[in-house]
């Protein structure tokens, strides 16, 4: 179990020390619901501009909409101006959010350019007014997602983690990549050790964690309190179920079947459009869909038909027909059931 915050009214108690990382255009309510029936401890909102808030953009309600079914849920809010983020976490704060956390992760050129994301990783000043403000702001734990470091040259990422500690920073989540890297190469976990041993506020590992074995050498060799997914729970939700028995009995658990995954996404499928109606919902899906058959056998000839669905009942085709050709595949001794 990890506890987040330092004041105790409003102290964070994990049930695991898992969480999901956002990721814009993927971890909306809908995702976020099935990974946490799953297991998951800790889940975050796609990330949200502070000032998209501060000027009453419409796109950002629909990013913020949470559910019962899902909590606990942090906010994560983007930008680098101290006040306009301190005034939209003190906005959010009233909201039914657990944390707010700080993307100084995000690689985009756009998020970038305007000195957000990683870009506030090349200015510890920044950060700390940033963070301090936040932090002086609101009660509820300020957490914060950063990188190893903007580039090869600037691995700062234990400086980083320091101020954000000293600023009042509840947590802090280290992706053992640069910006530079993107999501490219191997993740530097000697990083997040570096990390952990620098402060005493929960430190979260990220980054080349795709199943249980891999979750626990993360934690084996950094001494981190937590583990992030992002990406290898992009189709499997059941990932962290899998991870939570492996840190638990250290056994592997078996698989979903493809049988259950066909099920799964018949279920995402329903939900997203209950959520976000037919034609977003079933448009959003066509990209779920190749996540989600990733290694079935015949599926990959089907990727470009899910482009031209746009309806649940076309979806729901498309799904039956791989379901039949994998039966006859195993009927043919082509793939083990």
């Amino acid at each position: 179990m990890i506890t987040i915050g330092r004041n105790k009214g409003t102290q964070i108690q994990l049930e695991n020390p898992l969480m999901l990382g956002p990721m814009a255009g993927v971890t909306d309510k809908v995702f976020r619901t099935l990974c946490r029936e799953h297991g998951c401890g800790l889940l975050y909102t796609e990330m949200v501009s502070a000032k998209a808030v501060l000027y009453g953009n419409k796109n950002t309600e629909s990013l913020l909409a949470i559910s019962d079914e899902e909590r606990p849920v942090a906010v994560q809010l983007f930008g680098s101006d101290p006040e306009i983020m301190a005034e939209i976490a003190k906005r959010m704060e009233e909201r039914p959010f657990a944390a707010i956390d700080v993307n100084m992760g995000c690689p985009v050129p756009k998020v970038v350019g305007n000195g957000e994301g990683s870009a506030l990783m090349k200015d510890p000043l920044l950060v700390g007014r940033l963070i301090e403000a936040m932090a002086n702001a609101v009660k509820k734990p300020v957490t914060v997602k950063i990188r190893a470091g903007f580039n090869d040259e600037s691995i700062n990422a234990p400086e980083i983690a320091h101020v954000i500690e000293e600023s009042g920073g509840a947590m802090v989540a280290v992706h053992g990549r640069t910006r530079e890297q993107y999501y490219s190469g191997k993740a530097d976990w000697d990083i997040i050790r570096q990390v952990k041993e620098r402060v005493s506020i929960p430190v979260i590992g990220n980054g080349d964690v795709v199943d249980g074995p891999s979750a626990a050498a993360l934690i084996r060799e950094t001494g981190c309190d937590g583990v992030m997914v992002a990406r290898a729970a992009r189709g499997n939700p059941w990932l962290f179920e899998e991870i939570a028995e492996y840190l638990k009995t250290g056994r592997e658990r078996k698989k979903p079947s493809v049988e259950e995954k066909c099920e799964m996404m018949l279920r995402h499928a329903r939900m997203l459009v209950a959520d976000k109606g037919e034609y977003i919902g079933i448009r959003e899906m066509r990209k779920q869909f190749g996540w989600y058959t990733f290694g079935i056998h015949g599926a990959s000839k089907l990727r470009n038909d899910v482009n031209q669905c746009e309806t649940y009942e076309e979806l729901a085709g498309l799904v039956e027909k791989i379901m039949n050709d994998y039966r006859n595949a195993v009927v043919r001794g082509l793939v083990s059931h």
